[in-house]
């Protein structure tokens, strides 16, 4: 009984050796079978880019998937900082050009208008309206004369 139950499992081990060996060359036939993508093809097949290139970006690929793997909370941080300062720019922006319009505005008024009577106020006033396209300014040139 001990030789025919030795004998079963030495065949049984043949039998699995020989399916892993199938396998193996079913998945290595799989894998020759494999189409190269798009971009592969057109640079380095049609073109005819370097090969030492391609092992490049393909270095770099791996590199990139595994940063993005380990660092996944500091790159969401980062990338949301950067979309609030993307947002508020055009508002920012907005601003300090109308800040430098009203001081523009406002040493025009008090040089060329020569108006003594108005206080900062008014002539912050004046210069708001001058640079949003109102003409008070010109109103008040006609009144003095």
């Amino acid at each position: 009984m001990n030789k025919k139950e030795t004998s079963n499992l030495k065949g049984a081990r043949n039998q699995n050796y020989a399916g892993k060996k199938m396998n193996i060359s079913e998945n290595s036939k799989k894998n020759k079978d494999k189409d190269l993508p798009w971009w592969v093809e057109l640079l380095f097949v049609q073109i005819g880019l370097p090969d030492k290139l391609l092992i490049k970006i393909l270095k770099t690929k791996k590199r990139s998937k595994e940063l993005l793997k380990n660092e996944k909370k500091p790159l969401i941080i980062f990338l949301f900082i950067v979309s609030i300062l993307a947002y508020f720019y055009p508002v920012i922006k907005h601003a300090k050009n109308k800040i430098d319009c009203e001081s523009m505005a406002i040493s025009y008024i008090t040089k060329n208008k020569n108006i003594n009577r108005i206080n900062k106020r008014e002539i912050k006033m004046l210069s708001t309206n001058f640079c949003y396209g109102g003409e008070e300014i010109y109103e008040i040139e006609n009144l003095k004369n």
